[in-house]
């Protein structure tokens, strides 16, 4: 047997080194710390994406938020308040007649917009 290995080292230099102890070791803590460990770097970049996405949404709603406020000031006033309901909820005083034109155009532009969203 240690015959066979010496002609295997022989004939192959590079298996000496390789079958060093220090390397061996060495290459069995580099594979713990890939893909076998708690912190290993695999499991470091799922949650590295998870942070970025969550870091998104908090930014996104940041802004959503900034957005709600600033109408929620415009609200306070009442020429606004009554301009924002006579824009998005339709409403009318009883003396008028709204007529509300679709244009398609616009449908589809809302349509790829809120998708987006």
């Amino acid at each position: 047997m240690k015959n066979w290995f010496q002609n295997l080292i022989s004939d192959f230099p590079f298996l000496k080194f390789l079958g060093s102890k220090y390397t061996l070791v060495s290459l069995f803590f580099i594979v713990w710390m890939l893909f076998l460990d708690n912190y290993s770097y695999m499991d470091s970049r799922v949650l590295d994406k998870e942070i970025n996405e969550l870091e998104d949404n908090k930014r996104y709603y940041q802004e959503e938020i900034a957005k709600d406020k600033q109408s929620i000031k415009n609200l306070n006033n009442p020429g606004q308040t009554e301009k924002y309901a006579r824009e998005k909820y339709y409403m009318k005083k009883d003396s008028e007649d709204i007529y509300i034109i679709d244009i398609e155009e616009d449908r589809i532009k809302d349509s790829i917009e809120g998708a987006k969203q």
